[in-house]
């Protein structure tokens, strides 16, 4: 009994010592601006709501492109993509109350729900503000949720839909990132507030990616960083602890408008049967998959999965 009690006295101390090791406080704005918000980023208010975003491209001819990233995620995520639209299309990027440079609902929006729903009004509201009527909008998991959110939200102001790996559908996950798993688990949740281990994104990262061979240093510390801005590990703990699949998912049956659904084959997160289950509840869906790439596969490789995009758009 003395031993084992020595033991768990020792495990203890090396949980400590572990947890102190891997404390990562929570950044300022301020200090995240100089790396994340080179021009064109902006900061635009909305009823007390800082949001940061970039505006590209020509303001005349078609519509804007409006492009949301995914949970942990951030308007960086669409770089490769707006590289190649932006020289002939207006593309709107912007990150998400909870994520990126953002932060958590402020203003008036303080102690609304982080789901799909309150982003597709939030995002309606900026558009509003940025004087955009009618847009194509497109969108990575989470962000392809508020997607087709706002199509079914607002049918007469959504002219395109892109789906990439997008949640709506029921589907069961094979492997979630470490960190969500953690989050998610009643009392840890507040541990994870001030507790960040590098490698913790590294894996979730590479659970990500088709070929963790491609998540570079760099990618690490953009979404390391990030996470870290004060407010967004709070936020990303409510996201995940509301986060349902397939709630709502018969109003995706209602969707009446050209859509692309681009999938990443080795998508573990949200697998490429529930974007065939996109395709059969949107008349004239086109679904195309990409074998090799996984759950982001805008940022994994975005010359390859551009190519449809392009074409989609009649910028082929």
């Amino acid at each position: 009994m003395r031993l084992l009690l020595r033991l768990l006295g020792l495990l203890l101390m090396a949980t400590a010592a572990l947890l102190a090791m891997s404390r990562a406080p929570d950044r300022s704005v301020e200090s995240l601006v100089a790396n994340w918000a080179p021009p064109p980023s902006d900061f635009v208010e909305l009823g007390g709501q800082l949001v940061h975003l970039r505006d590209q491209g020509p303001r005349h001819g078609d519509a804007p492109l409006v492009l949301l990233h995914g949970t942990s995620s951030s308007l960086h995520t669409w770089e490769g993509w707006v590289h190649a639209i932006a020289p002939r299309r207006r593309v709107i990027t912007l990150d998400l109350p909870g994520f990126g440079l953002t932060g958590p609902w402020a203003g008036r929006y303080a102690g609304q729900r982080y789901d799909g729903e309150a982003y597709a009004r939030f995002v309606l509201e900026l558009m509003d503000q940025l004087g955009v009527q009618r847009f194509a909008v497109g969108g990575n998991s989470l962000g392809g949720e508020v997607a087709w959110r706002l199509a079914a939200m607002a049918p007469q102001r959504i002219e395109r839909l892109i789906l990439v790996d997008a949640s709506g559908t029921v589907f069961k996950s094979k492997a979630m990132p470490l960190a969500w798993q953690f989050a998610r688990v009643p009392g840890l949740g507040r541990v994870f507030e001030w507790v960040l281990p590098r490698t913790a994104v590294t894996q979730g990262l590479a659970s990500a990616y088709g070929d963790p061979s491609r998540v570079t240093p760099e990618l690490v510390d953009r979404y390391f960083e990030l996470t870290l801005r004060e407010g967004n590990r709070r936020a990303l703990v409510e996201r995940l602890k509301i986060a349902r699949s397939g709630e709502d998912a018969a109003r995706i049956s209602t969707l009446r408008l050209p859509t692309l659904i681009l999938w990443g084959g080795r998508d573990t997160i949200i697998p490429p049967s529930a974007g065939e289950d996109f395709a059969r509840r949107i008349p004239g869906g086109r679904l195309v998959v990409f074998p090799a790439l996984g759950h982001v596969p805008h940022e994994e490789d975005p010359a390859q999965t551009v190519a449809p995009v392009l074409e989609f758009l009649g910028l082929g």
